[in-house]
């Protein structure tokens, strides 16, 4: 038997302790006061409940060809409201007729997301009226095209098609959807993320009209199976599908021919970029075309990264710029080691004291535009437990940590006020339930709108200079 000698014994707990914390990675907290944009907000318009209880949107789209944007809430409405804030209930998922409950129990479940074709409005084109739904349900009869091996089977996840016959018309006026694809999920949380198509490309490009679909790491905590690293698996990745095409598995959508794992044995031709735990925004931007995603993080850090073709952004051998040990934990001693992955571009960690109620990151908005001129060249994205909505430099982003980051601030009235103060005014006026979180989505539309939506008193807001 060897013996160790215990000097060297606790020599080697020290070095190890040091090499780890569950404490906050980032102990210097965001600027609170130096750097601060202000910027005013006006009411644009105020969505209706749903069974009985405040809006639960997620994403708000514009839709070019009709001028409506079209909102959803995650109990299963679709809306759309007019520019002038009339707002009409143009489809519900969870209606008996199509046979497809919404599953919307817990924070995290529901109609997650949504994105309508780029040919929606045109006549005569392959998309014209195709809009496609991205949502928990309760329905698990059907066989599933993804299974994650293991876990609870708790509910299914469905990409479903709907074609209007008239994409002007007030409501949705098609037949039954038409099921894309589905995954079995094998715990209540991290279910699916965000979906879109690319709004840079053009009809000349190979990327027009293929899907962008975000796919959590099917729950739980710390990713217990692997799956994100998991190059045969869906589960944490961003997938780059073509809806209109048929050459997957199961026939019911196409995979483009420039992913890039396409022939590549043992790897989904599915996956655009992988290790992602709960992506739920992206967005491009749109001087040069950069793709940043908002991965929610474990119990220690939220990320906004780059993503490219064939990226991995590291989850769950990583959790932002440091390796991850369990939850709650991360080895310090060699922080972006890995010179294969995309490291976040800004970070922080969950126990700044700017934040409340937890943390959990979302976004993301490049401004390119002149609308509002204090946000021009700036990547925005956000904290939607507290609220609160925070800048760096689209040009020269931060290399990680909160170096870099600064808050914007909304100016009424009363001065300068956090989105979660300006929704607890509002909750107070007309006796809704207080609230200590916001939910907070961004949303853009053209000529350098953005909104701001959450889920405790339903109003969308529109951010002015």
């Amino acid at each position: 038997m060897r013996i160790v000698p215990i000097a060297a014994v606790a020599a080697l707990l020290a070095l190890t302790s040091a090499c780890r914390t569950g404490g906050n990675p980032y102990p210097e907290p965001i600027e609170a006061t130096d750097g601060v944009i202000v910027v005013g907000y006006n009411d644009f318009a105020v969505l209706p409940e749903s069974d009985n209880r405040v809006a639960r949107p997620m994403l708000m789209v514009e839709e070019p060809y009709t001028g409506r944007f079209f909102v959803n809430d995650m109990r299963g409405p679709l809306h759309t409201v007019s520019d002038g804030g009339e707002v009409r209930l143009y489809l519900d998922l969870d209606d008996p007729r199509w046979g497809r409950p919404v599953e919307d129990s817990g924070r995290e479940r529901g109609f997650q997301s949504f994105a309508l074709h780029p040919q929606f409005g045109m006549p005569g084109t392959q998309g014209y009226g195709k809009l496609y739904t991205w949502s928990d349900t309760e329905d698990t009869g059907p066989e599933p095209d993804f299974v994650p091996g293991g876990g609870d089977d708790t509910h299914d996840t469905i990409l479903l098609e709907w074609t209007a016959s008239d994409a002007t018309a007030s409501s949705y006026d098609g037949g039954q959807p038409r099921q894309v694809l589905r995954l079995e999920q094998p715990f209540g949380n991290h279910n699916a993320g965000h979906m879109a198509f690319n709004p840079l490309s053009g009809p000349e490009d190979t990327d027009y009209g293929m899907l962008y679909v975000g796919v959590a790491d099917g729950g739980s905590g710390g990713d217990p199976m692997d799956l994100s690293q998991d190059p045969g698996s869906v589960f944490g990745k961003i997938l780059r599908i073509d809806p209109l095409g048929s050459n997957a598995a199961n026939g019911g959508y196409g995979i483009p021919a420039d992913n890039p794992h396409v022939g590549e044995a043992g790897v989904l031709a599915e996956i655009f970029a992988t290790g992602v735990r709960n992506p739920q925004r992206f967005g491009w931007d749109p001087t040069n075309g950069d793709l940043f995603v908002a991965d929610i993080g474990q119990n220690s850090i939220e990320e906004l990264s780059r993503a490219w073709a064939g990226a991995n952004l590291g989850w769950n051998d990583w959790e932002g710029s440091y390796r991850f040990i369990e939850r709650g934990v991360l080895d310090m001693s060699d922080p972006r080691s890995d010179p294969d992955l995309s490291y976040p571009v800004a970070e922080y960690g969950h126990g700044d004291p700017l934040l409340t109620n937890r943390a959990a990151i979302t976004g993301v908005v490049v401004y390119r535009d002149d609308a509002i001129p204090q946000l021009r060249g700036r990547l925005l994205f956000g904290d939607y437990p507290s609220g609160e909505i925070f800048h760096v430099s689209a040009d020269a982003p931060p290399g990680g940590g909160e170096d870099a980051i600064r808050r914007v601030l909304l100016r009424d009235e009363t001065g300068q006020r956090t989105f979660l103060e300006v929704i607890q005014a509002t909750t107070e006026a007309r006796g809704l339930d207080s609230t200590s979180r916001t939910d907070l989505r961004f949303a853009v539309g053209s000529e350098g709108r953005v909104f701001l939506l959450n889920k405790h008193d339903g109003v969308i807001r529109e951010i002015v200079p």
